[in-house]
């Protein structure tokens, strides 16, 4: 039965994190079809903790906040509450998304803190799936952003072939300069909100497995240096409207800290996986 509640956990925590990549979408363009969808999820996330919290009323005798483990819970069933709420309400898509941020950090440490499972194998179980999905959400968003670079790349070279006029097959397989633009900035969208949530389940893993982790640890820096150089790019597009081979150049400058973070600043790391 524990292992069972405890596999329920992880889906509605998988479940929150597509939930909270749809909200960044239409965080940034007021999409209504993200906004919708990401509210339909939030709300399976709610029904699910809304059942497990009345489980553990039954199973207790008693509301869930007399320690910090329950509090976290209940906290984090509070924010989904409120979000939901908002979201129907109030026409706040920056304090939704950021809301449901904050709901995501606090229900990741409670559904991945070992301390509440009884059976330790199942414990260091769970530590260990934590660990596969932060590194899982790092490569799907290295992915995006690699992805997203090439566009960006594919673009400047199609600048350049039309402003020297070099007509041809190359020219056509190409694809138009907007398609070029418009799916690297597509993919960062998608990239950016995985690489948040990565890093909330890395630093989490860390903090567990890790004791004495050095947070000025380069990997961690770096992940956040990516993290910060990517929202300005995004800044950029939405807010300032940037565009064309400036932007082009800008999202070849950022992949550059992607490869930087994940070359030089892992391989000084002292406790990251992938430098063993």
């Amino acid at each position: 039965m524990e292992l069972i509640m405890t596999r329920l956990h992880e889906v509605t925590v998988l479940i929150y994190a597509a939930s909270v990549l749809l909200y960044f979408i239409d965080f940034l363009h007021n999409n209504q079809k993200a906004n919708k969808g990401a509210f339909w999820l939030l709300a399976i996330v709610w029904v699910l903790q809304t059942i497990f919290l009345l489980l553990y009323v039954l199973q207790t005798g008693r509301f869930p906040v007399l320690t910090i483990f329950e509090g976290l819970y209940f906290y984090a069933w509070v924010l989904i509450t409120l979000s939901l709420i908002m979201n129907k309400l109030l026409p706040v898509d920056f304090t939704v998304f950021f809301t449901n941020v904050l709901g995501f950090i606090v229900m990741a440490i409670h559904t991945f803190a070992p301390v509440h499972i009884e059976s330790k194998v199942l414990a260091q179980q769970l530590v260990s799936e934590l660990l596969l999905i932060h590194i899982t959400l790092a490569i799907l968003s290295y992915g995006a952003l690699s992805l997203s670079f090439v566009f960006s790349l594919l673009y400047l070279i199609q600048y350049d072939l039309l402003k020297r006029k070099k007509w041809g097959k190359r020219l056509l397989r190409l694809g138009d300069l907007t398609k070029l633009e418009h799916m690297s900035y597509v993919l960062a969208v998608i990239g950016v909100p995985m690489l948040i949530l990565s890093l909330i389940l890395g630093l989490q893993w860390a903090y567990i497995k890790v004791p004495d982790v050095v947070w000025f640890d380069p990997k961690i820096l770096g992940s956040f240096l990516v993290l910060i150089v990517y929202s300005v790019y995004l800044y950029l597009k939405v807010r300032k409207q940037m565009y064309g081979k400036t932007l082009a150049y800008l999202n070849l400058a950022s992949f550059l800290t992607v490869l930087i973070n994940f070359f030089l600043f892992g391989s000084l790391s002292t406790f990251h996986l992938w430098t063993t």
